[in-house]
């Protein structure tokens, strides 16, 4: 039986990062994944003839153009092309229109509040300077603070001199940032509340938390420090969809020699004498490797796939304890045309851009209120994209595809557990919302398919449906993430390590945590480390 370097298990973007990275650098590495398709949640999949469904991730922001780069993914065929504008829906049918020339979107802004159109210039300034600071440690890897080794001094000091860069006023007000509500913090520069909502929205994308929960300023900075090709904070769509991300990215894989094993769900870990030697598989065949690695989540992979007797002890009941609250679902939707939106000009820049449904700070709030009830929004926030508007290659000529990003829906609910019924109960009011904005919108409806987070984490493997695979709050980020003495993607079994979003820095489709698992795991190897630290823009 042939025997690999590395097992990775889990064929989405970080795991395909990670293994790319290690074949990279002359390891003979396999990918394992129990789906028949690649990409986990950065997929694209035909769910109706001619149709090609974004169906869990949609958007694309956080690609660390570094990896980007450094892997040649444009050769394996992967283009980004980031949004040119947007509009935001208020309850009364007003609208906030948001525009990428900076004129166009200044003169969008003052109509609405001539303050906030000169506030908007202060508040990009701020999160730029927070969001690069951020942006400075995503590629690196979080040192421990608990240990006296030189290699974490020397980035406890990096980190020391990234933040007193910010000069005393500055350094005062990061750290209030960090425990605020987006709301309270948008507090300090708008006075208009659409103007307030469509700024607070990126907050709790993704999050079991409201626009006025502590902690959700960050989730907001999270979703605003990315870029696409070469534009700070931009949101972008990959043409083909998410899941030409993952096909790039098992392109280069195998252009390296590595291999990839489809339909193949790991059962357990193996474990002898206190080190992972592979993996045996749902079949009963049995991989054998020098290391694993798994992009699974951190609950996933230590309370399911591991014996509890091969795990020292606390570490099975951290990983149960691990914050992992699903508070997102997803209709995407082929329509036979283009929705057209009450009050919104008709224009390329509008098209080529997202549509928040959001209405109100207050309206975004009660939506919180339902999951935190045990039940689905029954007026939720919404976040949609129409790739077809610009992407022919998604929808038969002529026609379009929607994906609608929606807060909040549990992965329990309150009254029993989800059924085929129930699921389309939520996709319908998802799609009632939408006609108040686009009367005529049903009629255009040619499929749709709904995922709620118990969908998700049945086919995928997101445990409750989040999409961080774990909550980005302060007590899980950096050198706490997944656990405190285990944030350097090595775990407490000898040869096992994780890549996935469940470890630093965190969720979203930017493949950092699998390109910085595999420094680590090069670093024990002793091989050439090929593995980018710094990103292109802030260097």
């Amino acid at each position: 039986m042939k025997r690999y370097d590395a097992i990775v298990i889990g064929a989405g973007h970080n795991g395909l990062t990670n293994a790319t990275y290690l074949a990279k650098a002359g390891l003979d590495v396999i990918v394992v994944e129990k789906n028949d398709y690649i990409g986990g949640a950065s997929v694209t999949r035909e769910l109706h003839e001619g149709w090609f469904y974004s169906s869990c991730s949609y958007v694309c922001s956080m690609m660390r153009q570094a990896i980007h780069r450094d892997l040649d993914l444009s050769r394996h065929g992967l283009i980004l092309v980031p949004y040119l504008g947007g509009v935001s829906f208020a309850d009364d049918g007003s609208t906030l229109l948001a525009y990428h020339d900076a004129d166009a979107a200044y003169l969008e802004l003052k109509k609405h509040s001539p303050h906030d159109a000169d506030a908007m210039h202060r508040f990009h300034a701020d999160m730029s300077r927070y969001s690069q600071l951020i942006r400075k440690t995503l590629l690196r890897t979080p040192p421990d603070p608990t240990t006296f080794r030189i290699r974490d001094f020397r980035e406890l000091l990096y980190l020391a001199r990234q933040f007193w860069a910010l000069g005393e006023r500055e350094l005062y007000e990061y750290i209030r940032f960090f425990t605020m509500s987006a709301a309270e913090f948008l507090e300090d520069y708008f006075e208009n509340d659409l103007i307030r909502a469509t700024m607070a929205s990126p907050g709790i994308i993704g999050t079991a938390l409201g626009v006025y929960s502590p902690g959700s300023a960050y989730v907001l900075l999270h979703h605003v420090m990315g870029d696409v090709d070469g534009n700070i904070g931009a949101w972008g769509l990959a043409r083909g969809g998410m899941g030409a991300i993952s096909n790039a990215l098992a392109g280069a894989l195998q252009e390296h020699g590595g291999e990839i094993l489809t339909s193949a769900p790991v059962q357990q870990i193996i474990v002898k004498n206190g080190r992972a030697v592979g993996v045996a598989l749902d079949d009963g065949e049995e991989i054998q490797s020098r290391i694993v690695v798994s992009n699974l989540d951190a609950k996933r992979t230590f309370t399911q796939i591991m014996d509890r007797n091969d795990l020292p002890p606390g570490i099975y009941e951290k990983a149960k304890n691990f914050k992992i609250r699903g508070s997102s679902g997803k209709v995407n939707i082929a329509l036979s045309g283009l929705p057209k939106f009450t009050g919104v000009p008709d224009n390329r820049y509008i098209n080529r851009g997202g549509q928040v449904f959001l209405g109100s700070l207050e309206t975004m709030e009660r939506a919180y209120d339902c999951w935190k009830r045990g039940r689905w929004s029954d007026d939720p926030f919404i976040e949609s994209v129409i790739p077809s508007a610009w992407d022919p290659t998604v929808a038969p000529p002529g026609k379009h595809w929607m994906s609608n990003f929606v807060q909040y829906c549990p992965a329990e609910l309150a009254d029993g557990p989800w059924t085929a019924e129930k699921r389309d109960q939520f996709g319908q009011t998802v799609i009632d919302k939408i006609e108040r904005y686009s009367p005529g919108f049903k009629d255009l409806i040619v499929h749709m398919e709904v995922r709620t987070p118990h969908d998700m984490e049945n086919e995928i493997g997101l445990t409750e449906g989040n999409i961080f695979q774990g909550e980005l709050t302060i007590d899980q980020l950096l050198f706490n993430r997944p656990f405190p003495g285990y944030a350097q993607y090595r775990m407490p079994i000898t040869n096992l390590y994780m890549c996935g979003s469940s470890t630093h820095p965190g969720g979203g489709v930017s493949c950092a945590c699998g390109a910085n698992a595999a420094r680590e795991i090069l670093l024990d190897l002793r091989r050439k480390n090929t593995v980018p630290e710094d990103d292109f823009y802030d260097e």
